[in-house]
């Protein structure tokens, strides 16, 4: 596998437009004055990707606490994205379709995998847009939100990066 480029700490994430489950847009841009938890997996449809998304749907009023929005975003497209919400009874969670280009909001977070599809990472925002954490997991593995909600815990939400 070759080594990709995550996101610095401090940079700020290009604006994007993405459409979720419901064919609503999403911009970046708009939710600016709050946080944002750009939560990545690889698929959907696999068992971990959905304990993923319904792990972020749980914690809705956790990340509330803190001003935060979390979302869900894969390479899969918008039916696909909608069946699949509608299936694991996401009450909500907005999941992104990084359908076209192909992976380009990935791409620009240096998350891309050569397969095509995302690595399984937690990449979060401050107020601004600046990454204040980044995360990849192992692909077989859930990510951990509580250590999410202690980055956002933190004062100031403390700027640092876990690998």
């Amino acid at each position: 596998m070759t080594e990709r480029k995550v996101i610095a700490m401090g940079r700020k994430a290009k604006d994007f437009l993405l459409k979720d489950q419901d064919g609503e847009d999403f911009r970046l841009a708009a939710y600016r004055g709050n946080r944002i938890l750009l939560s990545f997996h690889p698929l959907a449809w696999t068992p971990i990707c959905a304990q993923q998304m319904k792990d972020l749907d749980r914690k809705h009023r956790s990340f509330q606490k803190f001003n935060t929005l979390a979302v869900g975003l894969s390479v899969d497209s918008v039916p696909c994205k909608a069946a699949w919400a509608k299936s694991l009874k996401l009450r909500h969670t907005r999941l992104l379709a990084d359908f076209w280009p192909h992976g380009g909001v990935a791409k620009s977070l240096g998350i891309l995998r050569p397969e095509g599809f995302s690595e399984r990472a937690n990449i979060l925002l401050d107020e601004t847009g600046k990454v204040v954490f980044t995360k990849v997991y192992p692909i077989r593995h859930v990510p951990d939100l509580n250590e999410i909600l202690a980055a956002l815990a933190a004062p100031a939400v403390t700027k640092r990066s876990a690998r």
